[in-house]
């Protein structure tokens, strides 16, 4: 993936180096590196959302996983796992993000 301009379009008009090193470095460089597909990238990032209760990136990261392959009961299992390991209330939380992600089936993160 290159060319990635989510974060100009984000958050570029306040931040825009913060916008550069989004869509350059992190979506262009690191997304990119052949060494974890896409699909376990995503399965990465959505783990450590949900592990460090940042639900504001999650839904985001859901549409994204699953542009990515990763399917909604893959997720949904993922977040199951993650609430013996990172406490129920973060997995609820993330559950009902998901729920919401999911109801968007026409939405995706490439939209």
């Amino acid at each position: 993936m290159t060319g990635w301009t989510g974060g100009q379009e984000s958050v570029g008009d306040i931040a825009p180096a913060l916008a550069h090193y989004t869509d350059t470095v992190l979506f262009d460089e690191v997304w990119a590196r052949p060494e974890l597909s896409p699909r376990d990238r995503s399965l990465v990032t959505v783990s450590a959302l949900v592990a460090i209760g940042a639900v504001e990136q999650l839904g985001f990261h859901l549409a994204f996983a699953r542009d990515n392959g990763a399917t909604e009961e893959e997720l949904v299992e993922v977040i199951t796992h993650l609430a013996f390991y990172t406490g129920w209330p973060r997995a609820m939380a993330a559950i009902e993000v998901a729920r919401a992600v999911f109801a968007e089936k026409g939405d995706s993160a490439s939209e």
